[in-house]
Protein backbone atom coordinates (compact mmCIF):
# COMPACT_ATOMS: atom_id res chain seq x y z
CA UNK A 1 0.00 0.00 0.00
CA UNK A 2 0.95 3.63 -0.44
CA UNK A 3 0.38 6.43 2.03
CA UNK A 4 0.67 10.17 1.53
CA UNK A 5 1.40 12.26 4.61
CA UNK A 6 1.07 16.02 4.54
CA UNK A 7 2.52 18.67 6.82
CA UNK A 8 2.94 22.42 6.99
CA UNK A 9 -0.53 23.89 7.29
CA UNK A 10 -1.54 26.44 9.88
CA UNK A 11 -2.75 29.95 10.58
CA UNK A 12 -1.09 32.90 8.87
CA UNK A 13 -1.85 36.59 8.39
CA UNK A 14 -2.78 37.88 4.96
CA UNK A 15 0.36 38.56 2.97
CA UNK A 16 2.26 35.82 4.75
CA UNK A 17 3.72 32.56 3.49
CA UNK A 18 3.40 28.86 4.18
CA UNK A 19 5.11 25.80 2.77
CA UNK A 20 3.27 22.50 2.53
CA UNK A 21 4.96 19.13 2.16
CA UNK A 22 3.60 15.74 1.15
CA UNK A 23 5.64 12.55 1.26
CA UNK A 24 4.69 9.20 -0.21
CA UNK A 25 5.70 6.01 1.56
CA UNK A 26 5.07 2.31 1.15
CA UNK A 27 5.37 0.31 -2.05
CA UNK A 28 6.31 3.16 -4.37
CA UNK A 29 8.10 2.21 -7.57
CA UNK A 30 7.68 5.52 -9.36
CA UNK A 31 5.51 8.62 -9.30
CA UNK A 32 4.00 10.43 -12.24
CA UNK A 33 1.84 13.47 -11.79
CA UNK A 34 1.93 15.28 -8.43
CA UNK A 35 -0.62 17.93 -7.57
CA UNK A 36 -2.20 20.02 -4.84
CA UNK A 37 -5.91 20.69 -4.44
CA UNK A 38 -7.85 22.71 -1.93
CA UNK A 39 -11.39 22.73 -0.64
CA UNK A 40 -12.96 25.74 1.01
CA UNK A 41 -16.05 25.37 3.21
CA UNK A 42 -19.14 24.86 1.07
CA UNK A 43 -17.15 24.68 -2.15
CA UNK A 44 -15.90 21.95 -4.43
CA UNK A 45 -12.33 20.75 -4.34
CA UNK A 46 -10.22 22.67 -6.85
CA UNK A 47 -6.80 22.20 -8.39
CA UNK A 48 -4.20 24.76 -7.29
CA UNK A 49 -1.01 23.34 -8.77
CA UNK A 50 0.21 20.35 -10.72
CA UNK A 51 3.56 18.94 -11.73
CA UNK A 52 3.58 16.24 -14.40
CA UNK A 53 6.60 13.96 -14.31
CA UNK A 54 9.15 15.68 -16.53
CA UNK A 55 6.57 18.22 -17.63
CA UNK A 56 5.68 21.85 -17.13
CA UNK A 57 3.98 22.94 -13.93
CA UNK A 58 0.56 24.50 -14.20
CA UNK A 59 -1.53 26.79 -12.00
CA UNK A 60 -4.96 28.39 -12.15
CA UNK A 61 -5.04 32.16 -12.50
CA UNK A 62 -6.16 32.53 -8.87
CA UNK A 63 -2.76 31.43 -7.54
CA UNK A 64 -0.42 32.01 -10.48
CA UNK A 65 2.60 34.05 -9.44
CA UNK A 66 1.99 33.36 -5.74
CA UNK A 67 2.15 29.55 -5.41
CA UNK A 68 4.99 27.31 -6.54
CA UNK A 69 4.89 23.53 -6.74
CA UNK A 70 8.12 21.59 -6.64
CA UNK A 71 9.02 17.95 -6.33
CA UNK A 72 11.88 15.82 -5.07
CA UNK A 73 11.51 12.47 -6.80
CA UNK A 74 14.37 10.96 -4.81
CA UNK A 75 12.35 11.60 -1.65
CA UNK A 76 8.90 10.90 -3.17
CA UNK A 77 7.89 14.34 -1.93
CA UNK A 78 5.98 17.28 -3.35
CA UNK A 79 5.99 20.80 -1.92
CA UNK A 80 3.75 23.81 -2.26
CA UNK A 81 5.26 27.20 -1.47
CA UNK A 82 2.48 29.72 -0.92
CA UNK A 83 3.35 33.43 -0.81
CA UNK A 84 1.27 36.57 -0.57
CA UNK A 85 -1.54 34.57 0.96
CA UNK A 86 -5.07 35.94 0.88
CA UNK A 87 -8.10 35.11 3.04
CA UNK A 88 -9.68 33.41 0.01
CA UNK A 89 -6.81 30.89 0.06
CA UNK A 90 -8.28 29.45 3.26
CA UNK A 91 -9.24 25.80 3.03
CA UNK A 92 -8.11 22.24 3.45
CA UNK A 93 -5.22 21.43 1.14
CA UNK A 94 -4.78 17.94 -0.25
CA UNK A 95 -1.87 16.45 -2.12
CA UNK A 96 -2.51 13.98 -4.91
CA UNK A 97 -0.06 11.63 -6.61
CA UNK A 98 -0.27 9.12 -9.41
CA UNK A 99 1.86 6.28 -8.09
CA UNK A 100 3.08 3.06 -9.56
CA UNK A 101 2.99 0.40 -6.86
CA UNK A 102 3.94 -3.22 -7.32
CA UNK A 103 2.10 -3.63 -10.62
CA UNK A 104 -0.31 -0.83 -11.41
CA UNK A 105 -0.65 2.94 -11.40
CA UNK A 106 -3.16 4.38 -8.92
CA UNK A 107 -4.18 7.77 -7.61
CA UNK A 108 -3.58 8.53 -3.92
CA UNK A 109 -4.61 11.41 -1.68
CA UNK A 110 -3.15 12.91 1.45
CA UNK A 111 -5.20 13.34 4.59
CA UNK A 112 -5.52 17.09 4.12
CA UNK A 113 -4.00 19.97 6.03
CA UNK A 114 -5.85 23.10 7.11
CA UNK A 115 -4.64 26.47 5.89
CA UNK A 116 -6.27 29.52 7.43
CA UNK A 117 -5.42 33.03 6.26
CA UNK A 118 -6.57 35.79 8.59
CA UNK A 119 -7.37 39.24 7.25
Amino acid sequence: QVQLVESGGGLVQAGGSLRLSCAASGRVRSIGRMAWYRQAPGKQRELVAQSPSGGITDYPDSVKGRFTISRDDAKNTVYLQMNSLKPEDTGVYYCNMNVRGVRVWSDYWGQGTQVTVAS
